[in-house]
């Protein structure tokens, strides 16, 4: 293939990401959609509109010999989906969290590298000019670091709905906790060693064996200690639910929550607003972010980012092993919440 010429991708999965995504390509002079599949029929925005459409996955697989495959299906699927892609010479884009067990996130990362594709896992946070501003400030201050994070969602009507669906494998946890234990992880370089988790089904209407509350702390090699909690649900209140906290023996990096009225707003999940930047030393620095991207110039520049890395071949291997730590780190989290026991990694 020329270096001028389109990359083919099929997207998997018609949610909310997999739609955005999606629209990323459709906007991409170098991507063209050549499928989207879902298990049922959607209602798609009108670019998306005149698209194949598949309700198999490995027929649309077969039929258009995809450049890319972007997985935005239910977290059980990812696996499967993306080794499958892999075995037929494509690249793939996999959304959070890459797996449900960390041996299946490894068996990805391992089927990547043995067919030569490349992987770029859905952390949307990496690809935000202010958080990496954070993470940046947050390192220079230099630890060992308190890391204090949470979203709580109150979710209601079809948000609710859709969270149940989400429920049904990956506890909240999991599904938003990898963004932000990567996040740590950024931050510290340190590895965590060990986890320890709490949670609560604060509803009849999600399965017995599944919680829709959980906090976990997790301790780090260099002492660093995290915190992260989440919940959803009409139940979840709207009083600190967006906690973004960074503490260091030197000072701490802080977004202010007021940027973020709603609870259940996707572009309040990613935006921060102002950044307060606290040393011992007195000084004191708001750093004000005008015009943030929202969430489709963000799911637009992670698809930006894997046609770069596709073109330029862009070694990959850290961001893959990333993917698996910090799901490492969640999972364990959710073996501490059901077994009661502290988690040793």
């Amino acid at each position: 293939m020329s270096s001028s010429a389109k990359l083919k991708v099929i997207v998997a999965g018609l949610g909310n990401m997999g739609r955005s995504h999606a629209l990323g390509h459709h906007k991409h002079d170098g991507a063209e959609i050549v499928g989207l599949v879902n298990r049922s029929k959607v209602e798609l925005p009108d670019e998306l509109k005149g698209y194949p459409f598949y309700t198999d996955f490995e027929e649309a697989l077969r039929e258009t010999k995809p450049d890319i495959v972007l997985v935005a299906t239910y977290s059980e699927t990812h696996a499967d989906y993306a080794c499958m892609a892999f075995e037929a010479g494509a690249h793939v884009f996999v959304e959070k969290p890459l797996a449900t067990t960390v041996a299946d996130a490894q068996r990805v990362v391992d089927c990547a590298k043995s067919n030569g594709r490349k992987l770029v896992i859905g952390y949307i946070l990496r690809h935000h000019p202010s958080w990496q501003r954070l993470v940046a400030e947050a390192r220079g201050l230099g630890g060992p670091y308190v890391f204090r994070m949470n979203l709580n969602q109150q979710s209601s009507g079809d948000g609710w709905k859709s969270h149940k669906a989400l429920m049904k494998t990956t506890p909240p946890i999991v599904d938003c906790g990898v963004h932000y234990v990567d996040v740590m992880c950024q931050i510290t370089d340190a590895k965590p060693v060990r986890v320890q988790g709490m949670g609560l089904r604060l509803s009849d209407e999600i399965d017995e064996n599944m919680y829709n509350y959980g906090q976990f702390q997790v301790i780090f090699e260099d002492g660093s200690a995290g915190w992260y909690e989440a919940g959803w649900g009409p139940m979840m209140s709207e009083v600190a639910y967006f906690v973004k906290d960074v503490v260091s023996p030197n000072g701490a990096v802080s977004i202010l929550s007021g940027m973020h009225p709603d609870s259940d707003d996707i572009d309040g999940h990613t935006k921060v607003g102002t950044l307060r930047i606290h040393r011992t030393s007195g000084e004191d620095e708001d750093v004000d972010f005008p015009g943030e991207p929202g969430h489709q110039e963000l799911c637009d520049a992670e698809q930006s980012y894997l046609i770069d890395a596709i073109r330029n071949d862009v070694d990959l291997t850290k961001h893959m092993d990333d993917a698996v730590y910090s799901l490492q780190v969640c999972l364990a989290a959710d073996e501490s919440i059901r077994s009661g026991k502290i988690v040793e990694l």
